[in-house]
């Protein structure tokens, strides 16, 4: 019987040990080999960290340091390794024996220790790290050694403020973030946002921009789009946005910033998407427009009167303010003088097609045909409230062509001009006396008359019914 061989051999490919092709495969690794390979690959991992990392073993010698704690603090590999703990070289005498102390603690407390105190470089500059040391457990399971990574404390405190940065972004921020990925679909949003865009936050994320908004979506995705190629604007943008769960499809306006996100990691920064950070100042827009609405209002009742004061006859001063007023207010103006029985005379008038000067119709006055307006006209009813009267059509209609039909037929009932949609007629009223009526009318493509608009007619007919007062004082009408 053979004896047993008690030494391993190579596991071989399942051939004998005297092939006759006379090939060999490759020579498999020795267990020193892969040893070596092993502390290669360990050196390359310790050398590549972003943190300063040293180790010690159980009596405070050190065993490791990496090439970013000689780039922190100056002192080579050579320098450090053999050495015990700080003393003499990379801290002071003071400081060194509490390093040593809460380092070489740490083998006897679980889990991580975070410290702070102050090294020394190797031209002598004193340097504020953070620490955290755990222990090296040994074979036996017993400690043998610590770690400690450390970075020096203001680059420690800049990585602790951007992450505190991006939480209170996304829970306390008074202004709504979403991050925007490559694809324009939202990645992460926060609860001010979600509430701005009417959804919950994990409903948001992934869908498109079209499933959120139904106005302004491509200003919005223009916006994105050149922030990726070019990075974010200088200032902020205002986006006019109507959200899809709004039923009443409002439009609000946002103030925008946009911040491009890229990757710290690669030598070239890759757009990971777009920050996009917003505010509803819709109110203020709507208080900055009434603003200069209403300036340029009563700079157009002040125009008006200088120009009146050079007309050669009150009827005609009467049909100017008409004109001035209706710059930005109106499409249509019409003017009815009341006679003694307060029946309502044309006398003036702007044209029923396209949108022209106030004219004065020659010989009305005298004629004193009345207009045929039917019971419970707004001009009728404006006569006896002795006020202002606002009146609109209504919904609009689903089909384009009844809507049309329709929007005729209750002009024409009314005897207004085609189209007319909106309507405003104010009492003249001068001495004490009622002298007639003034309608504004608008049509389809404007908004109906409100509060402000009853307000500014009001005015416009105080100066039109004392031109008027002043004809028939005049002999003019």
């Amino acid at each position: 019987m053979q004896p047993f061989d008690a030494q391993p051999k190579p596991l071989g490919d399942g051939s004998s040990d005297d092939d006759t092709d006379g090939t060999a495969g490759p020579p498999a690794p020795t267990r020193a080999e892969g040893h070596e390979g092993d502390e290669r690959l360990l050196a390359a991992l310790l050398d590549g960290m972003e943190a300063g990392l040293c180790a010690f073993d159980r009596t405070g010698v050190i065993t490791h340091w990496n090439a970013e704690a000689a780039r922190i603090l100056g002192w080579t590999a050579d320098d450090a390794v053999g050495r015990r703990g700080f003393a003499g070289w990379a801290a002071r005498s003071s400081d060194a024996v509490e390093a040593e102390e809460r380092l070489l603690g740490a083998m006897d407390s679980a889990g991580r220790q975070v410290h702070e105190f102050a090294l020394l470089t190797k031209d002598g500059r004193r340097v504020l790290v953070r620490t955290q040391s755990a222990a090296v457990q040994g074979a036996d399971g017993r400690p043998a050694g610590i770690y400690c990574a450390f970075s020096e404390v203001h680059v420690q405190i800049d990585l602790e403020r951007s992450i505190a940065l991006s939480e209170a972004l996304f829970t306390d921020a008074s202004w709504g973030v979403v991050l925007i990925d490559a694809d324009l679909r939202p990645a992460v949003v926060n609860a001010k946002a979600a509430r701005m865009l009417q959804t919950g936050r994990e409903e948001v994320l992934g869908r498109p921009l079209g499933d959120l908004l139904t106005r302004g979506v491509e200003e919005l995705e223009n916006a994105l789009q050149h922030v990726l190629a070019e990075g974010a604007p200088p200032a902020t943008t205002d986006l006019w946005l109507a959200l899809r769960a709004d039923q009443e499809n409002q439009r609000r306006c946002w103030r925008s910033g946009f911040v491009r996100l890229g990757s710290p990691l690669g030598e070239e920064p890759v757009p990971l998407g777009v920050g996009w950070l917003f505010i509803d100042i819709t109110r203020q827009k709507a208080a900055e427009t009434d603003g200069a609405q209403v300036r340029f209002r009563y700079q157009q009742l002040h125009r008006a009167d200088r120009a009146a004061a050079e007309c050669g006859t009150a009827l005609d001063a009467a049909a100017l303010h008409l004109d001035f007023a209706l710059a930005g207010f109106a499409d249509h103006a019409l003017l009815d003088l009341a006679d003694d029985a307060e029946r309502l005379i044309r006398i003036a008038a702007t044209p029923s097609g396209e949108p022209g000067p106030c004219e004065l119709t020659p010989g009305a006055a005298e004629s004193g045909i009345p207009v045929g307006y039917p019971l419970a006209h707004p001009a009728l009813q404006a006569l006896e409230r002795i006020g202002t009267v606002r009146t609109s059509f209504g919904p609009p209609l689903a089909a384009e062509e009844a809507a049309g039909a329709r929007i005729d037929e209750w002009a024409a009932a009314r005897r207004w001009p085609p189209g007319t949609v909106h309507g405003l007629v104010t009492v003249l009223r001068s001495r004490g006396r009622t002298i007639g009526a003034l309608t504004f009318l608008r049509g389809s493509g404007r908004r109906l008359f409100d509060r402000a608009d009853a307000a500014y007619a009001e005015d416009v007919a105080a100066r039109v019914a004392m031109a008027l007062d002043l004809a028939g004082l005049a002999g003019e009408r």
